[in-house]
């Protein structure tokens, strides 16, 4: 059973970092594409970014780009999600999810099957 736990979510000032960490266990990150999604109260789940470990692409929501990045540390088997130059809207429950199979909507969210419990990030401007 594939298994997803984050961490790393906070309060941080506009303009400031956070790294969001994604534990996974069941299966070994080459054998999925895993991705960070976002959710406020009242709107849809949001892709932000993902990233295929076999081929090592990543892909990243327009509103992230350039500001965050995506990355894999294989041997603890844990996605990151590097979040720079932080605003206000960026705000949201941050949730990693998992596929095993692939699809061309990498950022939808129903493209995806296993989900963790997700982590606040709160920006204050």
């Amino acid at each position: 059973q594939l298994q997803l736990v984050e961490s790393g979510g906070g309060l941080v000032q506009a303009g400031g970092s956070l790294r969001l960490s994604c534990a996974v266990s069941g299966r070994t990150l080459r054998q999925a594409r895993i991705a960070w999604f976002r959710q406020v109260p009242g709107k849809e789940r949001e892709g932000v970014s993902c990233i295929t470990s076999s081929d090592g692409s990543t892909f990243y929501a327009d509103s992230v780009k350039g500001r965050f990045t995506i990355s894999t540390d294989n041997a603890k088997n844990t996605v990151y999600l590097q979040m720079n130059t932080l605003k206000a809207d960026d705000t949201g429950v941050y949730y990693c999810a998992a596929t095993l199979t692939w699809s061309r909507s990498v950022l939808s969210q129903y493209a995806y099957g296993y989900w963790g419990q997700g982590t606040q990030v709160t920006v204050s401007s």
